[in-house]
């Protein structure tokens, strides 16, 4: 009869040596899926000294406290390189006891002080249990392309003179580690601690930017319409902001082929899946389609849709205003925005679950129109119109064939042609029914608000405040480095994106606060604000407490722009700890 196996074995840690290497190792019993056979594992915590002192590596690093608790070492190994490990750290000052340092650290202290009030630490800590040093890690990477505008492949060289999160050189090998072991797990459990963090009626604004890929191993690689107009393929990413402090709340990556309204179903299911339900989303005109509306009046979502006006149900106000000169009677103007507007409530009903009807609530149609805009299209469209007809008329002249008849309907829309059986054009003539059309909606923008008490000024305003988000995502392609897709599989992209979320809420922060202080006008650009920080060092020596280098001069008024608390010791200015003499007689036997 077998020996019965020992809860205790999976979690028994013992000495493995191999070609001279020294490992602790864990040897749980796996079962081969292929044979069905039973064999050990072997899974590398660390190394083993020859005095049998414990170095703790990677696959330990990034075990949950839980997990580590299991752990059963033998009792002559030496364990003290645990003791200085963030997550086991007892509390108060510690004393540093690696190699003398003299690190830069101004404007990496700067970003961890914004990732403690923006509570993504905190967050992080929570999704991978606690364990510090791999959030840590997480940190590095999201600070470095931000301070130093490098790809990763400088990060080591990088954490040698700079003072970091992390405690340890991470190479390429320990970044793809890294990212592979972030799962969808992690990036869900993130976003619903990040939907505690929103106000009530929050507003939020969606957008997605392409972003350029020179290989093709992912899956999600395609050609589309490129924004940057480059001749690459690309993915859409997705990132969801408020409009309050424009913290990113969302993200998400989408096939580069995809437009903007097929999107939409996957990110509202995946808003409400992490628990954001009291929010109000703005959207552009890319995502202002019938199917999104409805989608938004079946699910109770406030909403402000800046909608294209060919739709009937906005096309059917605009023609009910009549022929005008300058603008349409009943319209009022708004001195902010300088245009003329008119809002009306609509009653829509959309079809629910079987037979049932659903009235969206409080709908209104907000339009706005603009003179200028009308007379400027209309000279657009009449120099269209102008050159198809000078084409068309080469044509004849000079007795070409045609090209195909979708070519020739895309590039000759506003003309009737006939043609002969060699496809040489015999005669056009202009379609007035199309070119009517066309002129009919100039000038007008439509904006249509759900669930919301909103003026149309004031649904003006606020769809306005989604113009920044353009700025956010120049910041996320230009300062922080992310303007190309580097990562080269699937398991590691997951972590990729992860990783450069947490870098958009430091970043996004640092931007808002520079911004809409007096910093503004300190500075050129958030990223001089981190350059003016850079000189302040960290002082470390074997058996001393870490010494910072003071703040002088603008970097004070930074971190009171930030709210932050100078550290001790600092500060500018001294405080004398001279004590002064008691009041009263002196006693006898002082001199």
């Amino acid at each position: 009869m077998a020996r019965p196996i020992s809860d205790e074995t999976a979690h028994k840690v013992t000495l493995h040596i191999n070609n001279g290497y020294r490992y602790a190792t864990l040897r749980p019993r796996v079962t081969n899926e292929a044979t069905g056979k039973r064999m050990n594992k072997s899974i590398h915590l660390g190394t083993v000294t020859e005095s049998l002192k414990f170095i703790p590596g990677k696959v330990y690093l990034y075990m949950s406290p839980a997990e580590r608790k299991k752990l059963l070492f033998p009792q002559e190994w030496d364990l003290s390189e645990l003791d200085s490990l963030p997550s086991t750290r007892k509390a108060g000052r510690p004393t540093y006891n690696g190699d003398a340092q003299n690190r830069l650290y101004g404007d990496v202290w700067l970003m961890e002080r914004v990732a403690e009030k923006t509570k993504i630490r905190e967050d992080l800590e929570k999704v991978f249990e606690g364990n510090k040093e791999k959030v840590d890690d997480i940190m590095t990477l999201a600070m470095f392309p931000y301070i130093s505008s490098y790809s990763y492949s400088r990060l080591a060289r990088w954490q040698r003179y700079t003072k970091t999160p992390s405690a340890r050189e991470m190479s390429p090998g320990d970044i793809t580690r890294l990212t592979q072991s972030i799962t969808e797990k992690d990036r869900q459990a993130l976003l619903r601690l990040r939907s505690e963090r929103i106000g009530k009626m929050e507003l939020c604004a969606v957008d997605s930017t392409s972003r350029s890929a020179y290989g093709s191993s992912l899956a999600d690689i395609r050609w589309g319409h490129n924004k940057e107009n480059i001749a690459l393929a690309q993915t859409n990413e997705v990132v969801v902001y408020t409009l309050s402090n424009h913290m990113p709340i969302y993200y998400r990556s989408f096939p580069g082929n995809i437009p903007d309204s097929r999107t939409m179903g996957v990110i509202q299911s995946d808003l409400r899946c992490a628990g954001f339900t009291n929010y109000v989303m703005i959207t552009d005109r890319g995502y202002g389609t019938v199917q999104i509306l409805e989608d938004n009046i079946l699910h109770d979502q406030p909403a402000i849709m800046c909608m294209k006006t060919g739709h009937k149900f906005i096309s059917d106000k605009i023609d009910s205003l009549g022929d005008f000169n300058v603008r349409p009677d009943g319209m009022e103007i708004d001195l902010d925005s300088k245009l003329y507007y008119k809002q009306y409530d609509i009653d829509y009903k959309v079809h629910g679950k079987g037979k049932s009807e659903k009235t969206a609530s409080k709908m209104r149609l907000n339009l706005f129109f603009n003179p200028s805009w009308r007379s400027e299209g209309q000279i657009n469209i009449d120099m269209k119109v102008e050159g198809q007809r000078s084409s068309l008329q080469q044509m004849i002249d000079g007795k070409e064939e045609t090209p195909d008849d979708e070519t020739l309907k895309r590039d000759f829309c506003m003309f009737d042609v006939k043609l002969d059986k060699k496809r040489h054009v015999v005669s056009f003539e202009k379609n007035e029914k199309k070119y009517n059309d066309s002129l009919r909606l100039l000038g007008f923008v439509a904006i249509v608000t759900l669930g919301l008490d909103l003026t149309a000024p004031q649904a003006l305003a606020h769809y306005k405040l989604r113009d920044e988000q353009e700025k956010y995502f120049q910041q996320m392609k230009t300062e922080m480095c992310s303007d190309r897709q580097r990562n080269w599989s699937e398991d590691g992209k997951t972590g990729r994106l992860f990783i450069l979320f947490v870098g958009l809420v430091i970043g996004s922060y640092i931007r808002h606060i520079w911004k809409t202080t007096g910093l503004h006008s300190m500075f050129a650009s958030s990223l001089d604000m981190l350059d003016e920080m850079r000189n302040i060092r960290c002082i470390e020596r074997q058996g001393h407490t870490t010494k910072i280098t003071p703040f002088v001069g603008k970097q004070v008024e930074i971190a009171k722009a930030f709210g932050l608390d100078i550290p001790a010791g600092c500060e500018p200015g001294y405080k004398s700890k001279k004590v002064g003499r008691k009041r009263g007689r002196p006693k006898k036997n002082e001199s």
